[in-house]
């Protein structure tokens, strides 16, 4: 069985939002919704400054505090390590957006998704749009990998090849060669939530 994971190389990272946007396009998630989002900084001192984006998403812990806290097992963990919300299940309480030290969960008030003339459309028909009260998250494109398509949006357009997306359970595919090459970390790591989105980079 697959343990998918995701290498996020920051310095390849040019904070485009390529990421952000074909990640909504690609799930319908309403306006002000994101599943992924752009961090910056500027590390260094004048004048040798420069700036460092930081892509972050849901870190599909495998102690994922989300799925604890969970009172109806709406939030869970896949086969292949993927922690995913099942939307019939959920109650709308909220305690996991609460739970998560990463802050990558968002609820969902309003489902619409309006464009500039007004309208509610839905970009993706091979996709569900979520429903209200409920909260949202990176799930790894789930769906494209029952369909057989092991590649998320978010990877399939990034145009530097900044996050890379396989198997850990693979010795030999490019995440679990990069996590061990360059010594890759984690966010949070005092949190002991063990994720599996990776950095690399300075």
């Amino acid at each position: 069985m697959s343990r998918y994971a995701m290498v996020i190389d920051v310095e390849r990272c040019i904070g485009c939002n390529t990421c952000v946007v074909a990640c909504k396009a690609e799930h319908n998630t309403p306006n002000g919704i994101f599943c992924t989002t752009i961090h910056e900084a500027e590390i260094g001192q004048f004048p040798d400054v420069r700036r460092l984006f930081i892509p972050a998403l849901c870190n599909h812990c495998e102690r994922a505090p989300c799925v604890d806290v969970c009172p109806t097992g709406a939030s869970h963990i896949r086969e292949d390590g993927i922690v995913a919300i099942d939307w019939d299940r959920c109650i709308g309480c909220k305690a996991c957006i609460a739970a998560c030290p990463y802050h990558a969960r968002c609820g969902v008030e309003d489902r619409r998704i309006l464009m500039a003339d007004g309208r509610t459309v839905f970009e993706n028909p091979t996709i569900a749009p979520c429903p209200e009260r409920v909260p949202v998250k990176c799930d790894f494109c789930a769906h494209r990998i029952d369909a057989g398509n092991p590649v998320p949006a978010c990877v399939e357009v990034c145009p530097t090849s900044a996050r890379i997306f396989g198997d850990l359970d693979d010795p030999q595919s490019e995440v679990s060669l990069l996590v061990v090459r360059h010594h890759a970390r984690c966010l949070l790591p005092d949190k002991k939530t063990s994720p599996r989105v990776f950095y690399i980079g300075d």
